[in-house]
């Protein structure tokens, strides 16, 4: 790691200044921060040639490295990618420097810290609403929750698995689906129970491609309970 990084002023890095012109940073990248022992520094405002040609590696990579090539998943991505660097980019002399990239790169070591002992782990928290048959869209994908989970719930999203909160109890944790439009289902959410129990693990998912696949099963009672309700509902 760098002992100091250089940031835009985007939210997700700079919240704003005190009284006394200080720079004010967002909690998470502080949080981060700390983990890897670096310390952030913002761009003067209106300057962007502070940061230099930070955004012109993506459009090489987009370009040279992405286009025309096709991945069955993302270990095949990376495989991809470890080979096009070894073979392509890192051998290459840097057009702005005048050197070879891999060099550059070995000069530099000395001058990193190492990495922690424990990666970070980050959290992405949402609000997501449970659809009316028990389902809570995150990234394109669909997670189960528990029958009777409120409406409204928190979403805690780490890069591998997804957790599911209902008034700060964890309630259904997923691991992540890569692709769309797939539904991840935990059979035992589908029991109609009442109270949802605290989960560390998910026993026996169910991973779908469509909703239709899949058919709840509910003790009968909960249908005895609807129908009494729209009884009485017609009697008044």
């Amino acid at each position: 790691m760098p002992i100091e990084i250089l940031y835009d002023r985007m939210k997700t890095a700079v919240t704003g200044e005190d009284d006394a012109g200080h720079i004010i940073y967002n909690r998470s990248l502080l949080a981060l921060a700390r983990h890897y022992r670096f310390q952030p520094r913002a761009c003067r405002a209106y300057r962007a040639k502070t940061k230099g040609k930070v955004e012109r590696p993506f459009r090489y990579i987009r370009e040279d490295f992405f286009l025309a090539r096709s991945f069955c998943n993302l270990d095949d991505l990376n495989a991809q990618l470890i080979d096009w660097l070894a073979t392509v980019a890192n051998v290459r002399v840097h057009g702005t420097t005048q050197r070879v990239v891999a060099d550059a790169f070995t000069a530099e070591q000395p001058e990193l810290q190492n990495l922690p002992d424990h990666r970070f782990d980050a959290v992405l928290k949402l609000e997501r609403r449970v659809s009316h048959d028990g389902f809570v869209a995150i990234g394109g994908n669909y997670y189960s929750v528990p029958d009777r989970t409120r409406r409204v719930v928190e979403v805690q999203q780490l890069p591998e698995c997804v957790r599911i909160l209902d008034l700060g109890t964890i309630v259904a944790e997923h691991r992540v689906l890569e692709g769309r439009k797939q539904y991840c289902i935990d059979k035992s959410h589908r029991t109609g129970g009442s109270h949802a129990k605290h989960r560390t693990g998910v026993a026996d998912p169910i991973t779908i491609g469509r909703i239709g696949e899949h058919v709840p099963l509910r003790p009968l009672a909960i249908y005895q309970a609807i129908g009494a309700q729209l009884a009485a509902g017609a009697r008044a």
